[in-house]
Formats: structure tokens, sequence, C-alpha cells
């Protein structure tokens, strides 16, 4: 197995953690953080140990186990011995070292490199891929798509759109709440409503999503947060992972990387769908971009 696969594979449960750490309490929260960091010493514990290892009770690590998506205690050691398994490894450990202020530039490029990868990494290991594949269908028989998004997260909802308009679908991108509200408003069923917020809780995205979610429109919501506020008003929820934040690097730096994933995967399957409309669109824009620069 090659290093990168090994690296999705132990990304998915980090990911999972940073994911679901809002909603867990702070008991829970070191059990999870305990049981990513060290997945082959944590195997080897009895629920009894690792409840003594974290400070925690036997109940603790068995609801933390559940919120994981496990059934119970069982079913996370095992998954973690497996884990442990193809995490071996004689490679040189990766670049962990938050970037510094005084750090040459190559330095600067080796470590944000690695932190856009495992970002990648954690993003594709813990995206719900039937949620996704819904998400898709949607958008590829959408009468037409809004897309709602403000800050870094509003520049990813412009890609999305222009991705869309290339292939000849109808979509707009909403930055300005109001805009975005009044526009919801005339959407029903047979529309599509994407929400992109990596907090999960902003109100100028929240808001128009509950507009569209109550006139019938998909709803989707491209979040780090998956059990955020967003959620509610989702029929679909796309959750994209972050790198960890640092003084140099924000949370709207990693958000973007994942967040550009999944609008990638989401316009790749509407291509796929849409295949003997979105090529000839597809063909006629580059033909358009070409003449232009002749």
């Amino acid at each position: 197995m090659s290093q990168d696969v090994k690296e999705i594979f132990g990304g998915a449960l980090a990911a999972k953690v940073r994911a679901l750490a809002p909603s867990m309490t702070r008991s829970m929260q070191r059990v999870a953080e305990t049981v990513a960091g060290d997945p082959a010493g944590c195997a080897a514990l009895t629920v009894t140990r690792l409840a003594e290892r974290t400070g925690t009770s036997e109940a603790t690590v068995v609801r933390t186990a559940r919120l994981l998506g496990y059934s119970g205690y069982r079913d996370l050691r095992l998954a973690l011995a497996g884990l442990a398994a193809r995490q071996q490894s004689g490679r040189a450990p990766a670049i962990t070292t938050d970037i510094a202020v005084d750090d040459p530039i190559a330095d600067v490029v080796a470590k944000l490199a690695h932190d856009e990868r495992q970002t990648l990494a954690d993003t594709a290991a813990g995206l719900d891929t039937v949620q996704l594949g819904a998400a898709v269908a949607a958008l590829a028989s959408a009468r037409r798509t809004d897309v709602y998004g403000v800050g870094a997260s509003g520049l990813v909802a412009q890609d999305l759109v222009q991705k869309l308009q290339r292939i000849g679908l109808v979509a707009h991108a909403h930055s300005d709440p109001h805009l975005a509200v009044t526009n919801a408003v005339q959407l029903r069923a047979g529309d599509v409503a994407v929400a992109i917020t990596h907090s999960g809780a902003t109100r100028d995205v929240i808001e128009p999503l509950r507009v569209a979610f109550e006139r019938g429109a998909t709803t989707v919501a491209v979040t780090g947060r998956p059990g955020g506020a967003v959620a509610q008003y989702a029929d679909q929820v796309l959750t994209t992972s972050t790198a960890r934040e640092s003084e140099l690097r924000p949370a709207a730096m990693s958000s973007r990387t994942s967040q550009l994933l999944v609008v990638d995967c989401l316009f790749v399957g509407v291509a796929q769908r849409t295949y003997d409309t979105a090529a000839p669109a597809l063909a006629a824009s580059y033909e358009a971009l070409a003449h232009r620069h002749r």
C-alpha cells in the first residue's frame, strides 16, 4: 500500500474527530483525540484502561465510540487495530511543525504542501459518497441552482457557479445576504440551493438556505461542522476537513482547499450525468476563449 493511501486511511479518523469535536463534551474530546493520536496504543487497551488513560469514565469511552460511528468500544478497538496495521511504514515522519515567522521560503512551501495534501486526504476519506451522489443528481436535473457563501467560502461559491455555467446550467452565486434571501424566495421544488460554510454557523448563509428549504428546493450544505446549524436545513451534508490553524495559516486557507475538492467532485459528477450536453458546452467555451486570444 502506498504512503498516500496510508495517509488517507490514517486521516479519516483524525478528520472525523476534528469535525465532531464541537458536538463533544471535553471528556469525549479527550478520548477521541487520544485514539486518533495513538491508534496502536489504544487498540491494546480495554475500555477500563482507556478510561483511566484519558481521565474519563467507561461510559464516556463508549459514548465517544458511538459518536464516531461505531456500535461500541469493541468495534472501535478493532478499527484502531486495523488502522495501526495500515499505518506501518518505514518512511520518515511527515512534516507537522507549524510555519514560523522566520522559516525559509523553501520550508514554507514544504509545510504548506504537506498540510494541503493532508487536508485533501482527510476530506476525501470523510466524504459521504451516498450524499455526494444525491447532491450530484439534484444539481444535474435542477431548473436553477443558487449557491451561498461569504468571505473565502464566497470565492468557492463563485467557483462552483462558473463551472456549472460552463456546461450550460443555470446557476448563480450570492454573497450579499439580502440578495441571497430575496432570490431564495423564488426557488421551488426542482431547484437546488447550496450553502458553503466551514463553521456551519454563518447566519448570512444559513438564512437563505432555510428559505430555500422551506420553499421546497433541494438543499446542500458544504461544511466542516456537520452538526452545525446549517445542517438542519440541508437535505445533503458534505463534510470538509481542515488542517490545524496557526498564526500564519488561518482556517479560511485550509477550509478553502477542502471546499474546492468537494466543488470539483460535484462538478465532475454533474458533467458525467449530463455528458451529452456538457461536452459540447465545454468545447464551445474553450473555442470562444481561444478565439478571444487569437
